[in-house]
């Protein structure tokens, strides 16, 4: 998930953490009112018609809901509206209600509609991350009849179940890319106002393990003990998160059109993404980091330049997935120097 210019590494330490630990996605330049938030629910991150809200997701994962509500993700949906820095932001924007008519909903919040209102319920949920679940939550949770439970429920069954749930929309952890993605969408800003007028920061310093493996870990489902991820799967993690890091910073200097604060931290983020697959590429074998590399470098990292950054970004974006897809980290155990040990995790882990 970064580079910053060293003038403004201090704020943006403080604004991210009091921000929830995530930045704001825009609903589009500039004021959005409360009658087009309501009626554009597409633009949200999540389809405000389809989200069920957390309260659905603790009726059966209770230990995850107890997880997930000391953390900034959760703590957002209070805190937010009464930061300092959140208020000056809004102010700069012209946004006079976080919770009902700003861009903020996208990432800070998470927002159901209901009789035909879009509003936010809760902060940033299990949705967030697993995608809205009315089309899939009752698939998941079907073992197979009345009386079976997942313990009982056949191996086919749970097979059929899986792929049905992910057809409708839920996005599984073992869906490595997707559901890292959606940290990605919130911890870049692809909002050049937002930065440039706002003075929001230009996104997080990001990286896959150390933020996953720390407050917002929630592996109680399998593990009670909230075990961290295993070595394959960390390794997974990062080589993956450093791929979206480089594909998102690449869509951020495409959609820059101002050579300003904005562009400069874009355009030095997508550079170091680059040498950092590149050191990865250099250190195990995955043609597909090479070929990453040779897209972004392609690619000139100036204004004007929305195609080939794009079509970078898109080449990228390819090459991730294949290697979400194709590897599971076994192979990779020359990163085990670059992946974060457990005193660089983010927050404390629930237990």
């Amino acid at each position: 998930m970064r580079f910053q210019l060293a003038k403004h590494m201090t704020r943006l330490s403080e604004v991210v953490k009091t921000l929830g630990a995530v930045a704001v996605v825009g609903l589009g330049i500039g004021f959005v009112s409360t009658s087009t938030v309501q009626a554009a629910t597409s633009d949200y991150h999540l389809d405000a018609s389809k989200v069920m809200g957390p309260d659905a997701c603790a009726e059966c994962h209770k230990s995850s809901a107890e997880a997930w509500k000391p953390t900034h993700h959760s703590r957002t949906f209070k805190e937010l509206p009464r930061n300092k820095d959140a208020k000056e932001i809004a102010e700069k924007m012209g946004i006079k209600r976080l919770k009902s008519d700003s861009q903020c909903l996208n990432c800070h919040f998470t927002s159901q509609e209901k009789e035909g209102k879009t509003k936010p319920i809760a902060g940033i949920t299990c949705e967030s991350c697993h995608g809205e679940g009315k089309d899939w939550i009752k698939l998941h949770s079907d073992f197979g009849g009345k009386d079976v439970t997942a313990e009982t429920e056949t191996a086919e069954h749970k097979k059929e179940r899986w792929a049905k749930s992910t057809a409708a929309g839920m996005i599984r952890p073992a869906n490595l890319y997707d559901v890292a993605a959606n940290c990605y969408s919130c911890h870049t800003v692809p909002d050049e106002k937002l930065v440039n007028v706002g003075g929001h920061p230009a996104g997080s310093k990001f990286e896959l393990v150390s933020w996953s493996q720390g407050e917002v870990r929630h592996n109680v489902w399998y593990t009670k003990s909230n075990d961290e991820a295993g070595a394959e799967r960390k390794r997974m993690m990062y080589v993956v998160g450093r791929l979206l890091d480089l594909e998102y910073s690449l869509r951020g200097v495409a959609k820059a059109t101002k050579k300003a604060d904005y562009a400069v931290k874009m355009a030095k983020r997508a550079k170091t993404a680059r040498k950092r697959v590149e050191a990865i590429s250099d250190k195990i074998d995955a043609p597909e980091l090479g070929e990453a590399v040779a897209a972004a470098k392609a690619a000139k990292l100036k204004l004007n330049n929305e195609a080939k950054l794009t079509e970078a970004a898109d080449k990228v974006q390819a090459m991730a997935r294949k290697v979400a897809a194709n590897y599971d980290g076994s192979t990779f155990g020359a990163l085990d120097e670059f992946i974060p040990a457990a005193e660089k995790y983010k927050g404390k882990v629930f237990q």
